[in-house]
């Protein structure tokens, strides 16, 4: 069975497509970028600061589909900018902490002018 998911208080979508889709146990959250969830607005700043609300977004989308950041088990960061990979690296150790997914980290162009990380994830979560 497929579910296409949209947790409250997560981003809304900025094109067509769900936020998070769950096929059986796994779950697949969409890209996501630095938009603060209750203004809506994108939040360009550091690349810090941006990898943080990135990797909170896709938090509250994990946790409004019933899983947890335990539950990831793939990552797919898309940078700007390669020379902003080791300060998006601390923020992400420290947000995986001991639950390390797999990862690619690929130097992109994005469509959008000033972004500087996207960040979409695979968890895998049995159904209750």
């Amino acid at each position: 069975m497929i579910e296409r998911l949209s947790p409250a208080g997560i981003p809304a979508p900025r094109g067509p497509y769900s936020p998070a889709v769950r096929a059986g146990d796994f779950i697949f959250v969409s890209g996501q970028v630095p938009v603060d969830p209750e203004t809506q607005q994108l939040t360009l700043g550091d690349i810090r600061s941006e990898t943080t609300l990135v990797l909170a977004n896709i938090k509250r989308v994990l946790e409004g589909a019933g899983a947890t950041v335990a539950d990831v088990v793939k990552c797919s960061v898309f940078l700007s900018d390669g020379a902003d990979f080791a300060a998006m690296n601390e923020v992400y150790a420290e947000f995986f902490a001991d639950a390390k997914p797999a990862r690619t980290t690929v130097v992109c162009q994005f469509a959008m002018p000033g972004l500087k990380v996207e960040i979409d994830c695979v968890a895998y979560k049995v159904r209750d």
